[in-house]
């Protein structure tokens, strides 16, 4: 052999252990299972509730209770579009009860009020327990946002996921009669 493939070989040599030694030995993948475990797992008395006792998490309880808030628009000087996308919307078939999943998009032309953001995301999740089609879910979302905010304009697109090999999108609009 050549020094040069002498060195070749050592090299490879050394790579080799430099892989073994980052090899985890079994106690220190146990050790590091047993970490991952208990990083995953919350407190028992963590005071956040406890799903198996039947406690509702906070979450769930802000959801059921929510209410489409508002507040005045403080741009009055001119027309401007307000645009929101909800890709993590989610509800019920009537027929069949499996989940449909969607993303909503929210065009708005505000008159007077604006809608509170946080109150629009809880409003959206409400949903993910109801039976409802399609078609049904865009129409109450623009008519709650009209009754609520009584916009110039207003779009709402509902983009459901392909169901049984179609793909429907549902587009609701309300245009504010001219005074």
């Amino acid at each position: 052999m050549s020094k040069k493939s002498k060195s070749t070989k050592s090299v490879r040599s050394k790579s080799v252990r430099t892989n073994s030694d980052s090899v985890k030995t079994p106690a220190s993948t146990a050790a590091q299972a047993k970490r991952f475990k208990e990083a995953r797992v919350p407190a028992r008395d963590s005071g956040l509730g406890n799903a198996m006792s039947g406690e509702k998490l906070y979450g769930e309880v802000a959801i059921e209770e929510n209410q489409l808030e508002r507040f005045p628009n403080r741009t009055l000087v001119r027309r401007y579009t307000i645009d929101f996308t909800c890709p993590e919307f989610t509800c019920l078939c009537p027929r069949s009860g499996f989940p449909d999943f969607a993303t909503i998009k929210i065009r708005v032309v505000p008159d007077q009020w604006c809608v509170e953001l946080k109150s629009l995301k809880l409003y959206i999740n409400g949903f993910r327990n109801k039976k409802v089609f399609h078609e049904d879910v865009t129409n109450v979302i623009l008519q709650d946002l009209v009754d609520l905010l009584d916009p110039h304009e207003i779009t709402v697109v509902g983009d459901f996921t392909v169901r049984g090999n179609i793909h429907t999108v549902v587009t609701a609009e309300h245009k504010k009669a001219s005074r």
